[in-house]
Formats: structure tokens, sequence, C-alpha cells
């Protein structure tokens, strides 16, 4: 029986770094190549995913699996909300759903969780 580590581990090549394409749960947008982001594990309360109509700003879930990307540019396609604090989260470019990771504005390095994007 697979563990939630193993799926995990399944994801990622003998680098660290996401063997498949990562796109949107919601719609057939590709938000990464292969190979371009690398798996860290760090605790970060993310907001619940929501369409524009709902409203669930003030309830998060702490996630700690994450693809790091160390480039705004190496994405393929991502939207970027306001800044709030020093974050600006991340969603899908075409659907807008989301949040899907975020951006530190400290590091510019962004971060999506695995649990928020299909790996093709």
């Amino acid at each position: 029986m697979s563990t939630d580590r193993d799926i995990i581990e399944s994801k990622q090549d003998a680098e660290g770094k996401n063997k498949n394409k990562i796109y949107c749960t919601f719609c057939p947008s590709k938000m990464l190549n292969a190979g371009v982001a690398r798996l860290v594990n760090i605790n970060f309360a993310l907001p619940y995913i929501h369409s524009k109509a709902e409203d669930e700003a003030n309830q998060s879930e702490i996630i700690s699996d994450y693809w790091l990307i160390e480039d705004m540019y190496t994405f393929e396609n991502i939207g970027v909300s306001h800044t709030v604090g020093n974050v600006k989260y991340l969603a899908c470019a075409d659907c807008e759903r989301g949040p899907v990771g975020w951006h530190d504005l400290s590091t510019k390095r962004s971060y999506i969780a695995l649990c928020r994007v299909k790996h093709g």
C-alpha cells in the first residue's frame, strides 16, 4: 500500500525535481514544464481554493509539500494576486482558481503546493 510520502516521491526525479509537467486541476492550463521545480518541505498556511464568487478569505490550511521555483519566468502560465503582507498568492492564469501557491517577495522564490495541482 502506498503512503503519502511514496506518492510524493514518485512525482520527483533523482535530483528532486518534478518528473512531469504541472497543470491546473480545474482546467487544461499548463503551469510548469517537467524538470524545472525542486521539491521542498516547508509549512505554510495557504488559503483554501475558492472561486472568485466565494468568500473564504479567512480560512486556510497548513500545507508542507511544495515545488520551489527559483525564478518567476520559469512558469508557463501563472496568475498573481495583489500583495498580502510579504507574499503574493499564485493562481491559474486561465481559470483564476487558487491559490495554488505563493510568491515570497523577500526571496523572490515561488512555491506551488503539490496537492493543489495536477501532474501530467
